[in-house]
């Protein structure tokens, strides 16, 4: 006896969306090809108080090939990983590093003050502090009970 099993598409098309989803917004590089993927760099940006933190995966490079910028709020992330001259000559099986010059620009949620900016480099990862300008900080006013502006007593 034969079992007959009926192909639904519509299961198959959902399960395959699903995994593009899935996939596609907890590991989204999955969905790059391998020559976008070594195009770039992973970077994390986020708020911690007073200052603007940035960390960035750059495997392989060393802090000479990196220049940062900031611009108002705009940040700017460039790298180099040169291929040593030797290399050239291989014959490769497999070639999956990447070399070349990447870059990478973002608008920050505020302004910063890049002149007060701090770096580090360890190993392969660079880590940025960029304090949010003065103009953006909150400001705590303090209320005086019972006077007015020009300091006299205020009457109901």
């Amino acid at each position: 006896m034969t079992t007959m099993i009926e192909w639904e598409p519509l299961y198959e098309l959902r399960n395959t969306m699903d995994r593009l989803f899935d996939q596609g917004f907890s590991r989204p590089w999955r969905l790059l090809s391998p020559q976008e993927s070594q195009t770039s760099f992973p970077v994390d940006i986020w708020e911690n108080g007073d200052v603007i933190e940035v960390a960035a995966s750059l495997p392989g490079i060393i802090p000479d090939d990196v220049e940062v910028t900031v611009v108002g709020d705009t940040l700017t992330i460039k790298a180099q990983h040169a291929l040593p001259d030797e290399q050239t000559q291989r014959s490769y099986y497999v070639h999956e590093l990447s070399y070349g010059s990447w870059q990478r620009t973002f608008t920050l949620p505020v302004a910063v003050e890049a002149d007060k900016a701090g770096a580090r480099f360890e190993h392969g990862m660079l880590y940025l502090t960029l304090p949010k300008a003065e103009s953006v900080r909150p400001k705590q006013i303090k209320i005086g009970a019972g006077q007015g502006a020009d300091g006299h007593l205020i009457s109901s």
